[in-house]
């Protein structure tokens, strides 16, 4: 149930990065996608009473594998937020570059005075 709650999410932000006019709305889409696909990432490394994957000196090795939460999600999600928003701020750039260009953020005005 929770991974189609991750799709749902996805198919939002992609709605709203294909049907919107305005750059900023698109780019707001765009983030909506991202975190879903990190809320998914999330979720795949998910275990209920997981615990977390520090390994002792006392600790047996087949439990710990049996009850240990996958820190490769969680790394990957890490790394994907940062990536994330670098990407966001260009996008974010662009558009106030865009906006002082052209003074609106309607894609069909930018075209349409670019001549």
């Amino acid at each position: 149930m929770i991974y189609s709650l991750c799709f749902v999410l996805f198919i939002i932000g992609l709605y709203c990065a294909l049907t919107k006019k305005n750059i900023v709305k698109i780019v707001i889409g765009l983030i909506i996608m991202e975190y879903a696909v990190n809320l998914f990432l999330v979720l795949l490394g998910y275990r209920k009473d997981g615990v977390a994957p520090i390994v002792e000196k006392t600790t047996n090795p087949l439990e710990f594998l049996a009850t240990s939460v996958d820190p490769l999600p969680q790394a990957l999600v890490v790394t994907s937020i940062v990536i994330g928003l670098g990407v966001t701020t260009l996008a974010i750039a662009l558009c106030i570059k865009l906006y002082e260009k052209y003074g609106t953020f309607d894609i069909s005005e930018i075209r349409r005075l670019k001549g």
